[in-house]
């Protein structure tokens, strides 16, 4: 690694750690020419993972916008901010170790549906009451009956 204060690539690791909760290495080095410190962080490269519009266009993930729609979902409940940013990293988690390098926004939809109905059963009927385009009180209606029945059956 090359020392950012005299150029130098001679330098060691004097110390390692996780940083960002195991998502990353922070390294502190020591310049074997000029004998500065510094740190360094390693991170894995991540592929980078394109979404495919209903239209067929393809764009890059989001995962703020998959957040804000999870926060959206969550609005007015007693849900820290913290659990949803968790939910989020779950399902970009879950996502990433397909290994698939494009992914339907069909897919993301029904992956947010389902680890929203174990997470919030109101959050739940939000998000699919504007992933599903509820047209009226009967689509909410079969939506709640559905997730009564599924309810049922894990008692």
């Amino acid at each position: 690694m090359r020392c950012p204060f005299c150029r130098q690539e001679d330098s060691r690791v004097i110390d390692s750690r996780s940083a960002d909760d195991g998502n990353s290495i922070r390294r502190r080095r020591e310049c074997g020419a000029c004998g500065r410190r510094f740190t360094t962080y390693e991170v894995v490269e991540k592929t980078p993972l394109m979404v495919i519009k209903n239209d067929g266009r393809r764009v890059a993930f989001d995962r703020d916008k998959l957040l804000k729609g999870l926060l959206r979902s969550c609005e007015k409940r007693d849900i820290p901010t913290d659990r949803v940013v968790l939910l989020a990293d779950e399902i970009e988690r879950e996502m990433r170790n397909t290994m698939e390098r494009e992914v339907t926004t069909k897919a993301i939809g029904e992956l947010v549906m389902e680890k929203l109905k174990g997470f919030d059963e109101v959050a739940y009927i939000r998000f699919a009451s504007v992933y599903r385009k509820f047209a009226d009180i009967s689509m909410f209606k079969e939506e709640l009956e559905e997730l009564l029945r599924e309810k049922r059956g894990r008692d």
